[in-house]
């Protein structure tokens, strides 16, 4: 292997094991070798297999190279373009993925339309498909066919895909209702720091569900003739937590009450699909969700999510920070209302179209046209609410805002242990981010923006951050391992070189 290779791989590891926290010495224990060897690795100054890559890459769960297929997809992108014309918002992939999963519950055939085609749906996929389900793509590859069988073959579950994401823990809700015992392998996904599942559990266990887990797996054992005789109160108002609890009761037969519910879009979608299911839920966009559920599922049913809001603020912030005047189309306006009540306060000139319907005939859509601003740091700091605050999600995207805005932004996440931290990648770039604890950081504007090369964060949203950034500095970056970017976004480069960017996709290893 050729010594200019040898530093690039090392670069990349090292990289990679900077952005999981590691030491040295942590990759080491976790290969069974010495630090002296890592650190050699990572200088370039030993010969390394690609079987030794292949370690270090799992250990990290980091896709520094893949065997069999073709590498890592890597990102070149030529920055300081002007952005113009107008692009589509996609549909939720939070909303996909929960109707993914929603679909065991039903006997029959679900048909989902426009689903994006994006990492975390097609390793749903594999999972569903190696369990028995039959999926298919229709429609020249827009819309998604589900066909469930008799007996989901639980045994033959695709751990590894399984692991690689965090949705798979929304299948503990519809699986209670189909079998007495079941084993999941641990969710993955992002890398956001600790996330219990316990708020899960603690809902669940209202149906019987009891959890134990052991080496990477959870063991599920369904007890008999539970059921809910009170309210259920979640711990946490979370997505992921009421959707479980959502599954769960819409097949209970009775009545279920979720009180402390997430009321956000992708919740509501899914209580739009349930009710195209038959199950009746009361109280859609409150925290007070009312199930009434039915014990047996077995209907056609045609269903089309909406429209994601989060890319839809991903677009506005590239439009921000490239200084362009663009027009973002079906853009889901009430769960975008804080967020443009906030860009407003800071300066931001805009406008929107009537409101129309989305497909899903409940959602309400317009279409926004950004113009370059001349922005002022906010007075309050930028933090997260449940809906109808300020999407969580959005939260990173005001980094990349806040960076191009006159004066000091306070932002601070508080849910993620870490998603912080990895905003301070964009000093990289030229920002002038501090990070003040793992949830605070403080931004100073504006930025001149410079480019670089470095490594995707482990993270969905910083991540797409970063690539936003490179897009406003002049010169050529690369941003390497883009996976993270796939798992969330479909055809993202794409659809910004539809716009005027330049973003050259490649693999070099």
């Amino acid at each position: 292997m050729a010594d200019d290779y040898l530093v690039r791989i090392g670069k990349l590891i090292r990289d990679a094991r900077q952005h999981r926290g590691w030491t040295q010495s942590q990759l080491a224990d976790a290969l069974g070798t010495s630090q002296s060897a890592v650190n050699r690795i990572e200088r370039g100054n030993q010969n390394i297999s690609l079987e030794m890559i292949a370690r270090i890459g799992e250990a990290l769960d980091s896709e520094i190279v893949s065997l069999g297929y073709a590498g890592p997809m890597h990102l070149r992108v030529v920055g300081g373009r002007r952005l113009s014309g107008a692009i589509d918002v996609k549909t939720s992939k939070n909303a996909c993925v929960a109707l993914l999963c929603a679909s065991l519950l039903n006997k029959g055939r679900t048909v989902l339309r426009r689903v994006a085609r994006i990492e975390e749906v097609y390793r749903l996929l594999e999972v569903l498909n190696s369990i028995g389900v039959r999926t298919r793509w229709i429609n020249d590859g827009v819309d998604l066919e589900l066909i469930p069988p008799a007996r989901l073959d639980m045994e033959a579950m695709d751990a590894e895909a399984a692991r690689r994401t965090r949705s798979i823990i929304m299948f503990l809700g519809p699986l209670l209702h189909r079998m007495e015992t079941f084993r999941l392998p641990y969710a993955g996904g992002c890398d956001l720091g600790t996330r219990t599942i316990e708020p899960h559990m603690i809902a669940l266990r209202r149906f019987g569900l009891d959890i134990t887990a052991t080496e990477g797996i959870y063991h599920a054992k369904v007890v008999p003739g539970i059921s809910p005789d009170r309210p259920i109160v979640l711990t946490e108002r979370g997505d992921t937590v009421t959707e479980n609890a959502l599954l769960a009761a819409a097949r209970h037969d009775g009545v279920t009450v979720i009180r402390n519910a997430s009321s956000n879009y992708m919740v509501q979608d899914l209580c739009f699909f349930l009710e195209a299911l038959g199950v009746r839920v009361d109280g859609v966009g409150t925290t007070t969700l009312t199930v009434h559920g039915v014990p047996s599922i077995d209907v056609d049913v045609d269903y089309s999510p909406s429209e994601d809001p989060v890319e839809a603020m991903s677009l506005l912030a590239a439009a921000v920070v490239t200084e362009s005047e663009l027009t973002i189309r079906r853009v889901p306006i009430e769960f975008m209302e804080i967020e443009l009540a906030v860009l407003e306060e800071m300066g931001l000139d805009h406008d929107r179209s009537a409101e129309y319907t989305a497909d899903n005939g409940r959602t309400r859509l317009v279409d926004l046209t950004v113009r370059p601003s001349k922005l002022e740091a906010p007075i309050d700091k930028i933090h997260p609410m449940p809906f109808p605050g300020l999407n969580i999600d959005n939260v990173p995207f005001f980094a990349a805002i806040a960076a191009v805005a006159q004066g000091q932004t306070l932002i601070h996440d508080w849910v993620y242990d870490n998603r912080a931290i990895y905003l301070t990648d964009l000093n990289r770039l030229g920002g002038r981010l501090q990070l003040l604890d793992p949830h605070r950081v403080l931004v100073e504007g504006p930025t001149r923006w410079r480019a670089a090369e470095m490594m995707c964060p482990p993270a969905l949203r910083p991540a797409v951050v970063v690539l936003l950034a490179m897009m406003a500095a002049e010169g050529t970056s690369v941003l390497r391992n883009v996976y993270v970017i796939n798992r969330g976004y479909e055809e993202l480069a794409e659809r910004l070189n539809s716009v005027g960017a330049q973003i050259e996709i490649f693999r070099d290893i």
